[in-house]
């Protein structure tokens, strides 16, 4: 009888290969932790042949979908389990008990590829179908189980997960950009804000907006630049689109929770709701009001473009209210505890 996957084998690997190609068709963050528990349970089989298989097929799971877990979950339970199960993993592996010839591990693997291994060789028949497959003699096939092989894989991914908790959750230090954005009189450089924000294919947004907010906490700033510091903050957040992680959102949530929501104006409109959803359009708002001689052009009509509107309590206001809404749709987004939001 030729042999073929179980079901729910398929089905893992359909699962898996939507995240690690991040087109996942469910949630990814409990299929993830459904597989990192899946992984420890098997940590308890080290001795026995299942055991075996299955370390090899976790470990190399695990592996696959480090990358994804490290960018796209913000959970920290998530993170401890993989962690735990990797590590436990390690802990069975003797590198130096790898006897195979140079180039025999099995290399430059894409995650997908990976995830189909990883899942075929939690069986027997998983492994048979794989070898058919792709053509693997037992010699190839045999190269999976190798614990030299095996505890690369793991060193790699515990060194991802360890690197990525602290971008993710930890402290963030963009003190360096003092030197970018304070003049030498103490004063801020606006416009040098406003372009590195403009230079998004450089993953400088988060970064400033952090330092943004962090300035606004503080308070050291002058008051003609309340204005400015805070819209970078603000543009920090409304031009991420795939949300920052806990390590940024914890300071910017914090800045925004200094707006009073509770204030009212009789002004018809104020400034920032005459400009464009756009980059460019913010950022010649902004350039202008700080740099008008260098930088004569900004959409903001003339008859709103007086400081009274600018500073107006009520703009205040409706910039927080539309980051927060912002903020709670990251969360919702990318998943994780309360907790692993709030430090």
């Amino acid at each position: 009888m030729t042999p073929s996957l179980p079901a729910d084998h398929r089905e893992l690997i359909s699962d898996l290969s939507g995240i690690v190609s991040d087109y996942p068709s469910g949630d990814p963050e409990s299929t993830l932790a459904v597989l990192a528990y899946d992984a420890a349970e098997a940590l308890d089989l080290e001795a026995t042949p299942e055991g075996r298989r299955e370390r090899t097929g976790y470990v190399i799971l695990l592996h696959a979908t480090c990358w994804y877990l490290s960018t796209r979950v913000f959970s920290k339970s998530v993170f401890a389990s993989y962690v735990r199960a990797l590590e436990g993993f390690r802990a069975q592996l003797d590198r130096a008990s790898c006897g195979c010839p140079a180039g025999a591990h099995p290399a430059d693997l894409d995650s997908e590829y990976e995830v189909e291994a990883g899942v075929s060789m939690l069986t027997e028949a998983g492994r048979a179908v794989f070898a058919e497959d792709y053509g693997l003699d037992e010699e190839e096939l045999t190269a999976f189980d190798c614990e030299g092989f095996l505890a690369d894989l793991a060193d790699e991914a515990l060194g991802r997960l360890h690197e990525a908790h602290h971008e993710l959750f930890g402290s963030i230090d963009v003190s360096h950009l003092d030197a970018q954005f304070v003049r030498d009189d103490g004063r801020l450089d606006l416009v040098a804000m406003q372009e590195a924000i403009s230079r998004s294919w450089e993953d400088n947004t988060g970064p400033v907006a952090l330092w943004s907010a962090r300035r606004w906490l503080t308070g050291q700033m002058r008051d003609e630049e309340r204005i400015g510091v805070f819209l970078c903050l603000w543009m920090g957040i409304a031009q991420t689109y795939a949300g920052l992680p806990p390590s940024h959102a914890r300071d910017l949530a914090a800045a925004l929770t200094t707006i009073d929501l509770d204030v009212s104006c009789e002004h018809p409109r104020h400034p920032w709701s005459t400009v464009d959803a756009t980059v460019q359009s913010r950022y010649r708002a902004v350039v202008h009001l700080y740099a008008p001689d260098d930088h004569p052009d900004t959409p903001v009509p003339a008859e709103f473009s007086a400081r009274e509107l600018w500073e107006c309590p009520v703009q205040y206001a409706q910039l927080a209210r539309k980051a927060l809404e912002d903020l709670a749709g990251w969360r919702t987004m990318r998943g994780g505890d309360d907790e692993d939001w709030e430090g």
